[in-house]
């Protein structure tokens, strides 16, 4: 095999271009960063695969200019239905779940093959172009920088960055070659999915069917009409080899009530819960399934590792730069693997209760939810708290050396409430450190940013600003990613931090 040198390198490697690597990429071009993509696939995926797109993953889209574009190529679910025994229990609506949390206060299905091809192509606008067929085969590294050799089509070539990016799955070649444990386990049971034509039209809903051995889920997967089936696999089946969906099929149809038409994709997996035991290695990061794999419960998965994409495509990109320093990185890891390893938790919990065979596991499936489910839903506290939690909006950094201050309600480490009027989510499109104010601040503050390089975005005070937890007058710096930095700073703390930080500094 040859071996071709790489004469100049880019700043950064990502290797892997599923959502994550994609992400990250975006979020490097339009910061003004050259990278080199890869991925050992000889293009994007075909298969639905990961379906759920949250509000706070379309929240970042919005700052990047194509959440309109995703919203429009996929489904919104405008309620879930509960069925057991047979028959429907109850409906619960999810239109405007999260009406004046978000922008997006609604739960979106995406197909994963729709949503990467959408990824590619905004790449491509910002003249960049993945390197499909192109795989890790070595790494190492040292102070200076990293040395990747990669190979393509029987040619090695050796790329030297100064930062690596492992975005490249559950099976990450990065994570391996790197050393860093990955703890975890895999549950017994066995699922099935499957992407299917169901007779009487297409839905839009989600249903949840609950049985006592068995449970079923049925989602739209694209706006064509093909619904997504997931479901256990019978006990009784788990060892047949060669499983095919004719095998399901009777026991699918009689527990959803459906009649399946077509079938244009079918398979069956165990579920796996692990997190990385780190997320950097000097000059290399994980990020995505690369760092931690969960239960699908929720739909956090994809979603969690876009959020690991922009929060370290800002900080390498700031870095990078000069525009902060180093040590900006060094918040990462802190940051993502804290919400991994809780996530990881709570999935779990959720996962087994729901799933479990045993008799408390039937009780749940057939008593509570059916019936407590329906009842909690009549609360708006109960509907907010599973929109903040579910759409990631809640996701906080407030132990991050990031973070710092508290002004009403609002600390450093939340994500900056949205208002709807005036949307103070315009100003993040920028996607550049900025004071926000909300009502008249101190006299000196616009002077204070001005001279710190720092856009001033100042809001009328209202009711709704109240509500949403801002204090009156203060100040919140606000990071690029839409997380408040630092809340209510003193006259000179602004300047403290961002000197801190290296933030403005020039390269």
């Amino acid at each position: 095999m040859s071996t071709t040198p790489q004469p100049v390198a880019p700043p950064v490697l990502i290797v892997g271009a599923g959502p994550t690597g994609l992400n990250l990429a975006l979020q490097l071009a339009r910061h003004g960063v050259r990278f080199r993509i890869v991925d050992q696939a000889e293009g994007p995926g075909t298969a639905s695969r990961a379906m759920v797109v949250q509000a706070r993953t379309l929240e970042f889209y919005r700052q990047l200019g194509f959440a309109d574009a995703v919203v429009a190529g996929g489904v919104m679910i405008p309620a879930v239905r509960l069925r057991e025994g047979g028959e429907e229990v109850a409906c619960v609506s999810f239109r405007d779940l999260g009406a004046g949390e978000s922008p997006y206060p609604f739960v979106l299905a995406y197909a994963q093959d729709d949503h990467e091809r959408l990824l590619v192509g905004q790449l491509a606008r910002a003249g960049v172009a993945v390197e499909w067929g192109t795989g890790l085969t070595a790494l190492s590294q040292d102070g200076s920088g990293v040395r990747a050799t990669l190979s393509r089509g029987g040619t090695e070539e050796v790329c030297t960055p100064a930062y690596l990016c492992g975005c490249d799955g559950a099976h990450s070649r990065v994570r391996e070659a790197l050393g860093i444990g990955f703890p975890g386990g895999t549950y017994d049971q066995l699922f099935y999915v499957a992407d299917a034509r169901v007779a009487g039209g297409f839905r839009e809903e989600l249903s949840v069917t609950l049985g006592a051995h068995g449970l079923g889920l049925m989602l739209p997967v694209r706006l064509s009409g093909m619904q997504r089936l997931i479901g256990l696999v019978p006990a009784a089946l788990t060892s047949r080899p060669g499983l095919t969906f004719e095998d399901l099929r009777p026991g699918i149809e009689a527990l959803m009530g459906i009649r399946v038409e077509g079938v244009n994709w079918f398979s069956t997996y165990h579920v796996h819960h692990r997190v990385a035991e780190r997320f950097r290695a000097g000059r290399c990061f994980l990020a995505g399934d690369a760092g931690h794999i969960h239960s699908p419960a929720g739909g956090q998965g994809m979603n969690t590792g876009i959020g690991d994409a922009v929060n370290l495509g800002w900080k390498l990109a700031e870095a990078v730069a000069g525009r902060a320093a180093p040590a900006l990185l060094d918040s990462y890891e802190p940051e993502r693997i804290a919400f991994a390893r809780s996530l990881v938790a709570t999935t779990d919990r959720a996962f087994r209760a729901v799933t479990g065979p045993g008799l408390g596991g039937q009780v749940l499936r057939t008593v509570l939810l059916p019936h407590l489910l329906p009842a909690l839903w009549g609360f708006a506290a109960a509907r907010k708290a599973l929109f903040d939690t579910v759409s990631q909006v809640r996701i906080a950094y407030h132990d991050s050396p990031l973070s710092a201050g508290r002004a009403g309600r609002v600390q450093g480490g939340d994500r900056l409430p949205w208002l709807g009027d005036p949307d103070n989510f315009v100003p993040l499109a920028s996607l550049s450190w900025q004071v926000h104010v909300y009502g008249a601040g101190r006299p000196d503050l616009a002077e204070e940013a001005d001279r710190l390089g720092l856009p001033l975005q100042a809001f009328r005070w209202t009711e709704a600003a109240r509500e949403a937890g801002f204090a009156e007058g203060a100040a919140y710096l606000v990071r690029p990613d839409g997380y408040v930095a630092l809340a209510g700073p003193e006259p000179g703390a602004l300047a403290d931090y961002c000197g801190r930080w290296g933030i403005g500094a020039k390269a």
